[in-house]
């Protein structure tokens, strides 16, 4: 019996078949059986620079040689902390930004969600508590990012977590709009990613990003995005909203700002929202975390956006924009699929409403199908097949996965015979 509790796992399943991995180098994964795996998911989308990169690993036990850990509550703080924020505020789309971190995603969406209304609150509108979000959106498994999660398995069973949460359309900006206005006194903000993840990578129609801004604008909503997963440089650009010629009040990110070698998250408020809690006499935003600004995290991080910057991986991701893409608009015509999508280094392939009313399970299966072919993919919401490979994976690595996940789906059809 395994004593580990796997996320997101039927553990009556998982307890004598558990996947353990051993190692990984670039694009490739391998178990402790010795096989060798693509990673067509780059971890959880978030090892970018690809996995064994040294340098990471040495600038985290370098700092934990010096100072290891410390907090950065009331006035404490440290060397990384500093230089990281003062890095991730120059790269974001907003000006003046101040930047707060955790510990991951989930702490960051928790963060953003208190600042909105904690910022309305010091500027004298304290009934501004309502959150809007998007269906099928994801927003980390916090109290606060669950409740405003828009993938209703995820809520199942667990009831009222954080109240004055509303879900819109997630490609519909008149949706939101008149969301807004039933709420026009109430409404703090609204959160989206700029690709829905999770949720089966959806990009929303032409315009939408735009629209939403608007709207936000027009009616003083604060405007949060969700940059997660599209952050540093998945989508081709440093943030998704850079790609959208957008600028938001708030942004969330995670994952890629590590490549997912330690766990780190934060928020990036703009010089609007900064600036009532940075006033002479403010009081305290009274939130934190244990491992805030935590100084090793910190500077695995900054070895981390070395490696982006010098690599020039940000473009490289643009060049391999168009390859991926090729690579899956094949899958189109595989039996059972209704559609393929991609954006950036990102991709899914959806099965069918007939494919999945037939039989329910088909992601699950194609996805363990995929790995018995060589391929780590993941089923999203029940529907699609992720795929987020590393920045570094080169065209035939993209090609082997993407027929990897075609072996997989090839061999699922021809067992429903």
């Amino acid at each position: 019996m395994t004593r580990l509790w796997h996320g997101f796992a039927p553990m009556g399943a998982v307890d004598s078949a558990e996947f353990v991995l051993v190692r990984g180098d670039g694009a490739r994964v391998y178990d402790r059986d010795g096989r060798e795996y693509l990673d067509a998911t780059a971890g959880l989308w978030f090892c970018s620079v690809g996995h064994g990169r040294q340098e990471i690993a040495d600038a985290a036990a370098a700092q934990m040689a010096t100072l290891a850990a410390h907090h950065c509550f009331g006035d404490h703080a440290n060397e990384p902390a500093i230089a990281l924020a003062d890095r991730i505020a120059a790269l974001a789309p907003l000006e003046d930004g101040a930047v707060f971190f955790g510990s991951g995603g989930s702490d960051a969406v928790d963060t953003a969600g208190k600042l909105a209304r904690r910022y309305w609150s010091l500027v004298g509108q304290p009934k501004r508590t309502v959150m809007i979000s998007r269906e099928h959106g994801y927003h980390g498994m916090h109290a606060y990012g669950t409740s405003l999660i828009g993938i209703p398995a995820n809520l199942d069973g667990l009831g009222t977590l954080v109240g004055d949460t509303v879900r819109v359309r997630w490609d519909d900006p008149e949706d939101l709009e008149e969301a807004i206005d039933r709420y026009w006194d109430r409404t703090a903000a609204f959160i989206g990613e700029p690709i829905i993840g999770a949720g089966g990578v959806l990009e929303p129609p032409a315009g939408y990003w735009e629209e939403v801004r608007r709207i936000c604008t027009e009616r003083d909503i604060l405007m949060i995005q969700d940059e997660v997963i599209c952050g540093f440089g998945r989508l081709g650009t440093w943030f998704g909203a850079q790609r959208y010629g957008v600028q938001p009040d708030l942004i969330t990110f995670a994952k890629g700002v590590t490549s997912g070698y330690l766990p780190l998250g934060g928020v990036i408020a703009s010089a609007k929202v900064r600036e009532p809690f940075w006033a002479d006499g403010a009081p305290p935003f009274r939130h934190g975390y244990t491992y805030t600004g935590h100084p090793a995290v910190c500077a695995a991080a900054m070895a981390n956006l070395d490696i982006i910057e010098r690599e020039g991986l940000v473009d490289r991701v643009r060049e391999l924009e168009p390859v991926l893409a090729a690579a899956l608009e094949p899958l189109r015509e595989l039996p059972g699929v209704g559609d393929v999508r991609h954006v950036g280094l990102l991709g899914s392939v959806e099965f069918s409403a007939e494919a999945r009313a037939t039989r329910p399970t088909i992601a699950d299966e194609a996805n363990i199908a995929a790995r018995r072919h060589g391929v780590i993919s993941r089923a999203l919401r029940g529907v699609a097949l992720q795929l987020s490979p590393p920045f570094v994976s080169t065209p035939d690595e993209l090609q082997a996965m993407v027929d990897g996940i075609a072996a997989g789906i090839r061999e699922v059809a021809r067992s429903r015979v």
